[in-house]
């Protein structure tokens, strides 16, 4: 076995991380109108929840206070998995990708079959909850880890912050540019190249929970079978295309 600490990271195809977007964001919503508000695509509403619960208890402490530990293991176990896979010559993103739709597809059936939960969350709740933040904190940590030049899938205030900055280099670098100065003529369209690849992240991710939402409110838990189709299917194009890439190594 040939140990590295190292992985390689790719190009995506332009249409990868949008759909990664669109799982995070279908996921975030059906647990937020199924699981008594819960977010799990981000833990900024995990963190909120466990400090607010002491005054405005909704869900049992034992699951907002563990949001984050699991997904923070889930960030763990994706490193571990991506990295062992480099070292022993398999496709990293794809067995990346494949824990992620194992993840989803164990919290989906979970939701099916425990769903509509009663007003006090029982342990089915709970078990799905963990299922949804692992699954996410895979996403989030495989995005990070293997795919070049890739915003985050999962937390949008970044992103936004980051087209903002985006939006207003475009700005200023195209009234440079009307000079016809070749550099700022390059600066601009380098701009604008950056700012229509993280703007696709925010609206991708919007497109996803409005789709959960709708499809969750009629069609319950098992449009769930959507993202998890969704994520096994990057799984089988990251295997074709990792063994590609080897093959011309």
């Amino acid at each position: 076995m040939k140990w590295s600490a190292s992985v390689i990271e790719i190009d995506p195809p332009r249409s990868m991380p949008a759909l990664l977007a669109i799982v995070a964001g279908f996921v975030d919503a059906c647990t937020f109108v199924g699981l008594y508000g819960l977010f799990v695509a981000q833990l900024t509403g995990s963190y909120v929840l466990a400090g607010t619960t002491l005054i405005s208890p909704s869900w049992p402490q034992a699951t907002v206070f563990l949001a984050a530990p699991m997904f923070f293991a889930a960030g763990m176990a994706a490193t571990f998995v991506a990295t062992l896979a480099r070292a022993n010559g398999l496709p990293a993103l794809a067995c990346t990708l494949a824990l992620e739709t194992a993840l989803i597809a164990a919290f989906t059936a979970t939701m099916i079959r425990g769903a509509p939960f009663p007003q006090t969350p029982p342990v089915a709740a709970f078990v799905a909850a963990m299922l949804g933040l692992s699954a996410m904190g895979v996403q989030s940590a495989l995005v990070r880890l293997l795919l070049r030049g890739v915003g985050s899938t999962n937390v949008m205030t970044t992103n936004t912050t980051q087209i903002a900055i985006e939006a207003a280099q475009t700005l200023l670098t195209s009234a440079l540019a009307r000079s016809g100065d070749p550099e700022m003529v390059r600066a601009h369209a380098a701009a604008l190249s950056r700012l229509a690849k993280s703007a696709q992240l925010p609206f991708a991710f919007f497109a996803g929970t409005m789709a959960g939402a709708l499809g969750y409110a009629f069609g319950g838990p098992l449009v769930l079978a959507l993202p998890t189709t969704i994520v096994a299917a990057l799984t089988s194009w990251a295997v074709r295309i990792e063994k590609r890439a080897d093959g011309q190594a």
